[in-house]
């Protein structure tokens, strides 16, 4: 049930910016100006309620931070209400609440900062996706459970009693079994759209790039081909960003973006240094300049990402020598 901390009424909606702190339980609303706030339960019932009232308030901007799931189901409803929403990166907050001289932390004072966050920042909300961008983002995440419970079992498989071994290997047989069953249903869902089986077709014919990379950019990075290469590297997190003072040159570093197109991008570059004749040269040469092979592998990633960027913008298939 939604709770009023204050009795402000808003009828005028323009320039409103709102923080939402998000736990297992409760939902803390705060509106940046004017100031209010006010709770909610974080339940299906509480949720809805919280879409009516906002639908009302028809806020500018909506701002959350990623709370490891327990923000989904509200992101979702947000969304399918047609409400501006934008999940930011939990530390990226903490680091505009220290920038403020903010250092307490409630969850009270937590939706105050996202809500003036919201409103200094203004970042910019994401597409609403699709049912079909939906349900492949869920098959894709399953997909990446079922890979880390079977990293948990092989791990513990060496390190529990014998008697407990026999159940450890029925296990990860039947995890395998459910991986197998996953990726036949994860390209079978693939294939059935005449415009995702096109664009796969795409994606693969580039060396290195197989079903697992291919199915993982159309779900979880549908901006590819419609951004330019800066852009798209910036989204996904392997553009270097500097880290310079005054005649200090420090390191370049990868940070941000999208951790689980950044996790396929990474095998999938580090397959195309040996079978991709474009990327293997790029990576040599690198090497020969004396980069570390991290590093080399880095720009391996964004080189890759802007070549397939490039594809899908322009509908063409792999070739070497346009590459």
């Amino acid at each position: 049930m939604l709770t009023r901390a204050s009795g402000v009424q808003m009828t005028n909606a323009a320039g409103i910016f709102v923080g939402i702190d998000v736990s297992k339980a409760r939902l803390d609303v705060a509106v940046h100006e004017p100031a209010t706030s006010w709770q909610a339960d974080n339940t299906d019932r509480g949720i809805a309620e919280l879409v009516d009232r906002l639908q009302e308030l028809q806020p500018r901007l909506i701002l959350l931070e990623a709370t490891g799931g327990f923000e989904l189901p509200l992101v979702a409803a947000l969304m399918h209400a047609r409400l501006p929403v934008v999940v930011s990166n939990p530390r990226r907050v903490r680091d505009f609440a220290r920038s403020t001289g903010q250092l307490a932390k409630t969850d009270r004072l937590d939706a105050q900062m996202l809500a003036y966050m919201a409103a200094v920042l203004r970042p910019e909300p994401r597409p609403l996706p699709s049912d079909a961008e939906e349900q492949l983002t869920a098959l894709l995440t399953r997909r990446q459970q079922i890979l880390d419970m079977l990293t948990v079992e092989k791990n513990r498989l060496h390190t529990v009693r014998a008697t407990m071994r026999q159940d450890i290997q029925e296990h990860l047989t039947w995890l395998k079994q459910k991986l197998a069953k996953l990726d036949e249903e994860i390209d079978h869902f693939v294939q059935s759209s005449s415009i995702w089986k096109e664009k796969d077709a795409i994606l693969r014919s580039t060396p290195g790039v197989g079903r697992v990379t291919s199915s993982t950019l159309l779900g979880r990075l549908p901006e590819l081909g419609t951004l330019n290469r800066q852009e798209i590297a910036a989204l996904v997190g392997v553009a270097p960003l500097n880290r310079d003072s005054g005649k200090k040159r420090g390191k370049r570093r990868i940070f941000g973006g999208r951790a689980a197109v950044r996790r396929v991008l990474y095998m999938a570059a580090l397959v195309a240094t040996q079978c991709n004749p474009r990327i293997k040269r790029f990576y040599e040469h690198l090497l020969k300049q004396g980069k570390e092979k991290k590093v080399a592998l880095t720009a391996c990633m964004r080189k890759l990402l802007v070549i397939l960027n490039a594809m899908m913008r322009t509908k063409q298939y792999w070739r070497s020598e346009l590459a």
